[in-house]
C-alpha cells in the first residue's frame, strides 16, 4: 500500500486551494465602511481598510526595529490577506499611508478597469510585498494644495526596512498642465515623482510629469524600467543604491528655475566623511533616452548634464545603448570609475553653442585617484575627453562631425543610423551588447555598429524585428548582481497588467488545471487500488 499512499499524497499536493485569492473593491463615492468589500458592497476608503484591521499581515515583534527581529501576525483572520487584489474605483481617495504591513504574499492594489482612482500622495513605509498599479497621484486633487512628495517608498529607523514593492503603470504629476507656470511656480510647486528606498524595488512603466526630481533611488538590488519623466527642474533620475538597473527609461525637457545644476541621471557616493568618500557598486544604465529639450523655444530651458557621476568611486558599472541629446559639456561623465565599461552609446550636442560640445569623459576622483580598468568603446559622440595617466582603454569610438550624414533625423532626435553612415559595421564585438537601444539583435551586418542603434534594412522601427533580452554580463560582479536583480524583480511584476476580468480568468484557468491534475491523480489512485485488490486472485490462479 506504500505506492497507493504516495498517489494519495500526490493528489493532495496538487489539489486546488479551496480558499484561493480573493478580490475586494473600494469606492470613495458609493462605498461604506461597514460593507464587506465585495463588488456590490465596496468599502469607502483603502486607508480605512488598513486602519481598521481588515488586512491580515505581519509586523515586527518589537520596536524600535533591530536587525534580526522576527515578524509576527498582525490582524489574524482579517478578510484581506497575501495574494489578494483590491480594486479601486474612480473618485478621490486622499492620502494613502501604508506603514508596517509585511505581507506573506504580494497584495495588489489596482485601478479597476475603466476607473481612475485619484490620490493626493502615497507613502509606503516599513512594509513589503505590495504592488500598486493604475493610480493617478496629484497634489492638486486635494481640497487644499499642500507641499508633498508624490510616491514615497521609505525605510524608517523606528519601524524598520521596506522591501519587495512594485510601482507600475501609475500616473504621477505635480499638476496636469505646467505650461503657464512661472519660474517661481516651478521652484515651489513641483515635487519629486518617486523616491524609493529599501531593497528589491520595481519602478516600471510609470508616467511622471511636471516634477522637480523624477525618480530618486537609494534602494539596492532594484529595477527602474520603462518609465517616462517629462518636464522636470532637478534631476530626471538619481541612483545612489548598489546593484540597481536603470533601463529603457525616457527623460526629457529640463527646466532651469534655480542655481542648481540639472542632470538626466546623477549619482554620487556617500561615505563616513560625506559625499565622494564612499562607493556606488554594480549599477547598470542601459537603453535610456535623455533629451535636454524637444522645443528650442521651451521657457526656462536648461542646459542639462546627461549622465553626471562626479563624486565616485563608481565600481563595476555598465553604461550601454544610451541615447543622450544635450546642450552641455557633460554627455556622459565619470570622475572616479573602476572596473567598468561605457559601450555603444550615442551622445549628440544639438547645436554649436556653449556649453558644449557634449562629451564622454572619464576623469580622476576629486581626491586625485585615477580611474582604472575602464573600457570606452563603440561610442558615437560629439567629443571624448579621457584624463591622462589613467588605466582607460578607448577604441572604436567615432566623433560626430556631420549629424545629417549619420542619423535619420537629428533635429527631431531620431538618431537611428543611415544606411551608409560611417558608424555602420565599424564597431568591435568585444564587450558589445547583444541588442541595441530598441532591443534589436546585434549585429545585423558584417559586424557591430558604433552607437546605440544597430542599422537594419527596412523602415526604422522594431515591431517586426527580432528582440532579445540582455545576457548576463561578462563581468561577474556587474552581471550577477545587476542582471540578477532584473531577473529577481520580474516575477514580482508578473501579473500587473491585467484587468479584473483577466485576473479572474487566470485564476479560473489555474483552478481548471489543478482540477484536471487532481482528477488524473485520483484516477491513478483508483487504478492502483484495483491492481492491489487483484493481487490475491492472480496469486491463487497461478497456484
Amino acid at each position: 500500500m506504500k505506492r497507493t499512499g504516495a498517489l494519495i499524497g500526490l493528489a493532495l499536493l496538487f489539489a486546488p486551494d479551496a480558499a484561493g485569492a480573493s478580490e475586494f473593491w473600494v469606492d470613495p463615492v458609493h462605498g461604506k465602511p461597514g460593507n464587506d468589500g465585495s463588488s456590490s458592497a465596496p468599502w469607502r476608503s483603502l486607508q480605512e481598510v488598513l486602519d481598521t484591521g481588515l488586512v491580515a499581515t505581519q509586523q515586527w515583534e518589537s520596536y524600535p526595529y533591530k536587525q534580526g527581529a522576527k515578524l509576527v501576525a498582525k490582524n489574524p483572520g482579517a478578510p484581506v490577506k497575501g495574494g489578494d487584489i483590491i480594486y479601486l474605483r474612480s473618485g478621490y481617495h486622499g492620502v494613502l499611508r501604508v506603514v508596517s504591513f509585511h505581507n506573506k504574499q504580494r497584495i495588489t492594489v489596482a485601478a479597476q478597469e475603466g476607473h481612475q482612482p485619484r490620490f493626493e500622495r502615497v507613502l509606503i513605509r516599513s512594509s513589503s510585498h505590495w504592488l500598486f498599479r493604475g493610480l493617478d497621484v496629484r497634489p492638486e486633487h486635494a481640497p487644499k494644495f499642500e507641499w508633498t512628495a508624490l510616491f514615497e517608498i521609505q525605510s524608517h529607523g523606528w519601524t524598520g526596512p521596506v522591501y519587495d514593492i512594485v510601482v507600475k503603470g501609475n500616473r504621477l504629476q505635480s499638476v496636469e498642465d505646467s505650461s503657464k507656470w512661472s519660474a517661481s511656480d516651478w521652484a515651489t510647486l513641483s515635487w519629486t515623482g518617486i523616491n524609493a528606498d529599501g531593497k528589491n524595488i520595481v519602478v516600471r512603466n510609470n508616467v511622471i510629469r511636471n516634477v522637480y526630481h523624477g525618480i530618486m533611488v537609494t534602494a539596492e538590488r532594484s529595477l527602474v524600467d520603462g518609465n517616462l519623466v517629462e518636464n522636470f527642474a532637478g534631476d530626471g533620475m538619481r541612483g545612489l543604491g548598489d546593484h540597481t538597473v536603470f533601463q529603457y527609461n525616457t527623460i526629457k525637457n529640463c527646466y532651469d528655475v534655480n542655481e542648481e545644476h540639472h542632470d538626466g541621471f546623477q549619482s554620487f557616493s556617500r561615505g563616513s566623511d560625506g559625499v565622494g568618500t564612499g562607493e556606488v557598486i554594480g549599477v547598470v544604465l542601459r537603453g535610456n533616452t535623455f533629451i535636454n529639450y524637444e522645443d528650442p523655444e521651451q521657457p526656462y530651458r536648461a542646459t542639462m548634464q546627461g549622465i553626471g557621476c562626479f563624486d565616485g568611486m563608481f565600481i563595476d558599472w555598465v553604461v550601454e545603448n544610451n541615447v543622450i541629446v544635450t546642450d552641455h559639456y557633460h554627455g556622459i561623465t565619470f570622475n572616479g570609475l573602476r572596473d567598468s565599461r561605457i559601450v555603444n552609446n550615442t551622445v549628440l550636442d544639438p547645436n554649436r553653442e556653449r556649453p558644449g560640445p557634449a562629451w564622454i569623459r572619464v576623469g580622476r576622483h576629486g581626491n586625485g585617484m585615477p580611474s582604472t580598468g575602464v573600457v570606452v568603446r563603440n561610442n558615437l559622440t560629439t567629443a571624448i575627453a579621457i584624463a591622462e595617466k589613467q588605466d582607460v582603454i578607448a577604441d572604436h569610438n567615432l566623433i560626430i562631425d556631420n549629424p545629417a550624414k549619420l542619423f535619420v533625423d537629428a533635429p527631431a532626435t531620431d538618431l537611428h543610423l543611415r544606411k551608409k553612415a560611417r558608424a555602420v559595421d565599424t564597431g568591435s564585438s568585444d564587450l558589445a551588447p547583444d541588442i541595441d537601444h530598441d532591443k534589436v539583435s546585434r549585429p545585423w551586418g558584417d559586424t557591430y555598429d558604433i552607437g546605440a542603434y544597430e542599422y537594419h534594412e527596412g523602415e526604422v522601427g522594431i515591431d517586426s524585428l527580432e528582440r532579445k533580452e540582455p545576457k548576463t554580463r561578462e563581468n561577474p560582479k556587474v552581471g550577477e548582481d545587476a542582471t540578477g536583480a532584473q531577473r529577481q524583480q520580474a516575477p514580482e511584476d508578473r501579473a500587473t497588467n491585467r484587468s479584473g476580468e483577466a485576473d479572474r480568468e487566470e485564476r479560473k484557468r489555474t483552478q481548471q488545471q489543478a482540477d484536471t491534475f487532481c482528477s488524473r491523480a485520483t484516477t491513478l489512485w483508483l487504478l492502483a487500488l484495483v491492481a492491489v485488490s487483484l493481487l490475491p486472485v492472480v496469486w491463487f490462479m497461478r497456484r
